[in-house]
C-alpha cells in the first residue's frame, strides 16, 4: 500500500527505517497532474530500486507568471490513483515546509540557466534548482529520475548535483509522446481540442526543418507564437505558445538516411 506523507518530520522517521533495512531508494519529483510520462519515470524507478518515492509539489518559485501558477492543474486524487502500485511513498508537503526561509536562500547557476527557458522565464531555474535541492536533501535517494523533455532542466540538475557533491545519480528518461508525436505534458490538458490537434505540428516541424530559422518560419505559419528555436550540442530546443498554453520540446539532430531528425526523436514520419 502506498504511504502518503504531508509532513516532512513524519517522512524523515520513515526514511530512517529504509536505511535500517538497507533499501535502495529511487525518487521521482513532480508537480502533479501526472500522465503516462510520469508513469514511465515511476516504472523505471521501480525496476532499478527497492523503494520508489514520488513527490507532488506545485513549486511556486519557478513560476514567473502568477496566472500560470494559478491555472496549473492539481488533480491530487487522480495522481494518487496513477501512482498506486508504482510509488511506495508519496510526499505531499505544504509550501511552508519546503520554504521555511520564505525563499531567502536560493541556488543560482550563471551560464546555462540564462539561455532559452532562462531568458524567457526570469528566475525560473533558481526556483527549480532550489526546490530540487531541498527535495533531494529531504528524500536522500540513491537515484532521481527526470524526463528528457525538459532537457535544459535535466542538464542543470545534473550539473548542480555534481557541483554540490550530492550523493545521488541523476537519471534522464526518454521523452514519452502521444501517438501524433506531441510530448506528454501536464499543460496539454489546458489545450482546446482544436489547439491540441494543431499542437502536433510543433515536434514535427522541429524534427523536419533543416535549421532553426526555417523551423521558426514554419511554426509561425502554423499559428504558433515562437519564443525560441535553437540548436545546441546536437539537440534542437524549442518553445512555443498556442491557445495561450506554453509548450516546450527538444529533438536529437542525429543523422538517418530516411528521416534524420524525426527518426532520432521518435516522431511519426511526415506524410
Amino acid at each position: 500500500m502506498t504511504r502518503v506523507f504531508e509532513r516532512l518530520a513524519e517522512w524523515r522517521t520513515a526514511r530512517a527505517e529504509l536505511d535500517t533495512r538497507g533499501l535502495r531508494v529511487g525518487f521521482v519529483p513532480t508537480m502533479g497532474a501526472l500522465h503516462a510520462g510520469h508513469r514511465a519515470l515511476l516504472e523505471q524507478a521501480k525496476r532499478e530500486n527497492d523503494r520508489v518515492v514520488l513527490s507532488i509539489f506545485v513549486n511556486p518559485t519557478q513560476f514567473n507568471d502568477p496566472d500560470d501558477l494559478a491555472r496549473y492543474p492539481r488533480p491530487v486524487a487522480a495522481d494518487l490513483a496513477l501512482a498506486d502500485g508504482l510509488a511506495d511513498d508519496v510526499l505531499l508537503p505544504p509550501a511552508e515546509e519546503i520554504y521555511p526561509d520564505d525563499y531567502r536562500y536560493r541556488v543560482t547557476e550563471y551560464t546555462l540557466s540564462t539561455r532559452w527557458e532562462g531568458a524567457h522565464r526570469p528566475g525560473h531555474f533558481e526556483g527549480v534548482l532550489t526546490v530540487v535541492l531541498k527535495l533531494l536533501n529531504a528524500v536522500r535517494p540513491h537515484r532521481a529520475y527526470f524526463g528528457e523533455k525538459d532537457w535544459q532542466q535535466l542538464e542543470l540538475i545534473r550539473g548542480m548535483a555534481g557541483a554540490l557533491l550530492l550523493p545521488v545519480e541523476i537519471v534522464g528518461c526518454a521523452t514519452v509522446r502521444d501517438v501524433d508525436g506531441l510530448a506528454l505534458s501536464s499543460r496539454n490538458v489546458r489545450l482546446s481540442p482544436t489547439a491540441r490537434k494543431r499542437a502536433a505540428a510543433f515536434p514535427r516541424i522541429l524534427a523536419g526543418s533543416p535549421d532553426p530559422a526555417t523551423a521558426v518560419a514554419r511554426l509561425k505559419a502554423e499559428g504558433f507564437e515562437v519564443d525560441y528555436v535553437d540548436d545546441h550540442a546536437g539537440i534542437r530546443l524549442g518553445a512555443v505558445r498556442i491557445d495561450g498554453v506554453r509548450l516546450i520540446d527538444n529533438i536529437q539532430l542525429a543523422r538517418d538516411p530516411l528521416n534524420p531528425r524525426a527518426a532520432a526523436a521518435g516522431l511519426p514520419s511526415p506524410s
